[in-house]
């Protein structure tokens, strides 16, 4: 039927999801105050993908960073996509923002995505002063599949002793492959991403692996069994969406550990409620609390800077 669209996402109709959630730059931008350049870089094992800096036009003093991995289940989407933030932040604190184009399951399955993001993150590190940043004042954020990636991105970083981080935003991030919580139950055929929708993704990431004993935490972060030596870290999702019970059980594993970790559950909203219904009530709640947190661990950051 011309102009359906699927509630439920399969794989044989990926291309059809894949056109839906493309975002290009343009309508990114606008007609924003900022500067947007690309850059190749070496992703995992060598392969090349493209990164995106966004700046301010006038950004000359080095300062906060955010790194950005988009969402879309991790078999979807753009760099673009959901990155709306990032030209806020760059507007507001001066910062320097980067978002990844790692490769896409099933084409590229675990580990391709994850690690394309981590080589994404040393990248950026790497070259703090020519992108005019203060490597200490970095903070890794994702939403959805791009959360998940950002908690496995972030693990990697602690054990790999790699790039450190001033914190985490994780916005109702895809974090178990097992899909066997109360609310992966619930949501079946209901809303913009149910629990069909997730199985399909988390097979075309793990394939046979996806629900078994042999999985990575850095490609399922609810996997990790230490949450010891993260940065402070801020979780919230939808009370009315799949990831709802992942979320929360990362959020208390984290808190168990003794980190530091604001964890929201808005009630009566939907996976990615923030970004498909602004104007509502309670994601401009969502985003103002977001922010307000970003804020704070900057301000964090900048003093720490200033210490002796």
């Amino acid at each position: 039927m011309e102009g359906f669209v699927p509630r439920q996402m399969t794989l044989d109709q990926l291309a059809h999801f894949r056109a839906l959630s493309h975002v290009t730059r343009e309508t990114l931008l606008g007609d924003a105050d900022v500067r947007c350049v690309d850059h190749r870089i070496p992703g995992y094992q060598g392969a090349e993908i493209e990164v995106s800096v966004i700046t301010r036009r006038d950004h000359a003093v080095p300062g906060p960073a955010v790194y950005h991995i988009h969402g879309g289940g991790m078999v979807m989407g753009t760099r673009f996509a959901g990155a709306k933030p990032l030209v806020d932040w760059a507007l507001q604190h001066d910062a320097v923002c980067v978002t990844v184009e790692y490769r896409l399951a099933p084409e590229h399955p675990a580990p391709i995505p994850v690690e394309d993001c981590y080589a994404g993150l040393t990248w950026m590190a790497a070259h703090a002063a020519e992108l005019q940043f203060d490597p200490h004042q970095l903070v890794i954020f994702g939403g959805s599949g791009g959360g998940g990636l950002a908690a496995g991105t972030t693990l990697l970083a602690r054990n790999r002793h790699g790039p450190p981080l001033l914190g985490q935003l994780l916005q109702c991030p895809m974090l178990d492959d097992r899909n066997n919580t109360e609310s992966a139950h619930q949501y079946e055929g209901v809303g913009v991403w149910d629990r069909t929708s997730n199985m399909t993704a988390w097979r075309a990431v793990l394939g046979d692996r996806c629900g078994g004993e042999d999985v990575s935490p850095y490609s399922a972060p609810a996997r990790a069994v230490d949450l010891r030596g993260l940065p402070p870290t801020f979780i919230d999702v939808g009370a009315a969406e799949t990831f709802r019970d992942e979320a929360i059980a990362y959020a208390r594993g984290i808190l168990a550990a003794g980190g530091e970790c604001d964890l929201h559950v808005w009630g009566g909203a939907f996976h990615g409620f923030y970004a498909i219904a602004p104007q509502s009530d309670v994601a401009r709640a969502c985003i103002t609390t977001r922010d307000a947190w970003l804020a704070r661990v900057l301000a964090r950051g900048a003093r720490g800077k200033a210490s002796p």
